[in-house]
């Protein structure tokens, strides 16, 4: 490296010998060309390097997508999966390893979810099973306490009476007479309430079907009124039934004599105010409705759907004052279910109403 005077600046020389010993070379380079060439070359790396960083970023950004994306894919559907959303699919259509691995795991949400499925059907037959026994057990319970409640008054008043008359308490034929008809009551309540007993088991159980004909309702409904007319004056009822006609209905005359005979026992059992009993029918289409009414007390709303429950009674006492033992409305559910046909009760003015629905003719 030496300085020329001359030109002012640097120089780098290099000198020596060819191979002969002889010829003498002598090179002279400007150090500023050198400088400008290195400072081109950096510029130039740094462009190139630069934007080789950029469009390597950008590659592997896409690149490290694509490969990702499929894998946080499995990883969304896995979470979905362990929290029992089996309706989750991974959609990709690539056939590398991740897509058979994403196929593979359709097929196992699939299965799984067909799995749960029968197990979660299982599990509710079986909990509707044991709500069943359940139901059956308690229902059981209260009907054997039921029948012990209702048979152990009558019972006791036949016992009491028949020890009178064995000990020669009733000397006089009055007093006889008198035991005499107090026992055979208690005896026909009984033997009623049994009677009772075995047709509401016989067709709960299906035992007794409706023998399905045409007959005519209305005058069913006279007739029933008419057997029942001393029982009527007994009761003082005032009873209101006016049809426009003959009403032609499809169903088992003797079981809808029953129904409409225990919605008549209920209603004289339980009149009050005017002490007035009406029946009325309503025909819509090809159905027709048979309402009887009787003024009386209304009956609690929490009790209106357990009147049709065996041996329930308004009266939590289970007194005797009506004689009745409350199988009679449990008969007339029965009766309809059988007949496939709607049966109730709602609180009217002044009274309460019972209802039901039949078939009848064009």
């Amino acid at each position: 490296k030496r300085y020329d005077k001359h030109n002012n600046g640097y120089y780098l020389q290099n000198w020596g010998f060819f191979d002969d010993n002889r010829t003498i070379f002598i090179m002279s380079m400007p150090i500023a060309s050198i400088h400008e060439s290195v400072a081109l070359s950096n510029r130039f790396m740094i462009y190139v390097g630069s934007a080789a960083l950029v469009l390597g970023a950008v590659f592997m950004y896409f690149a490290g997508k694509r490969i990702t994306s499929p894998i946080l894919s499995l990883a969304a559907l896995s979470e979905r999966m362990s929290e029992l959303d089996f309706d989750a699919r991974y959609t990709a259509d690539s056939q590398d390893e991740i897509g058979v691995l994403g196929r593979s795991m359709n097929t196992l949400s699939e299965k799984l979810k067909e799995t749960i499925g029968a197990l979660k059907t299982a599990n509710n037959e079986l909990q509707q099973d044991i709500e069943e026994k359940i139901r059956i057990d308690e229902a059981r319970r209260d009907f054997i306490a039921n029948v012990s409640h209702e048979l152990k008054t009558p019972i006791a008043l036949i016992q009491g009476y028949a020890e009178g008359l064995t000990e020669g308490m009733a000397e006089d034929p009055e007093s006889r007479d008198y035991y005499c008809e107090v026992i055979m009551d208690e005896a026909g309540k009984m033997n009623k309430m049994v009677k009772q007993l075995l047709t509401l088991t016989a067709l709960e159980f299906g035992n007794d079907k409706p023998v399905i004909e045409q007959f005519d309702l209305t005058g069913l409904i006279h007739g029933v009124l008419s057997s029942a007319s001393i029982l009527l004056q007994q009761k003082e009822a005032e009873v209101e039934f006016e049809p426009s006609g003959p009403v032609m209905v499809w169903a088992d005359e003797f079981k809808i004599e029953e129904v409409i005979t225990n919605y008549l026992n209920n209603a004289m059992n339980h009149l009050n105010g005017k002490r007035k009993i009406k029946i009325r029918l309503e025909k819509h289409e090809n159905e027709v409705t048979v309402f009887v009414f009787n003024t009386g007390n209304h009956i609690p709303e929490e009790d209106l759907d357990k009147l049709w429950t065996k041996f329930y009674k308004v009266d939590k006492a289970h007194t005797r004052e009506y004689g009745g033992s409350g199988i009679g409305l449990s008969i007339v559910k029965a009766i309809m279910d059988s007949h496939h046909k709607a049966c109730g009760v709602r609180n009217a003015e002044e009274g309460v109403e019972f209802w039901f629905t039949l078939d009848c003719s064009l």
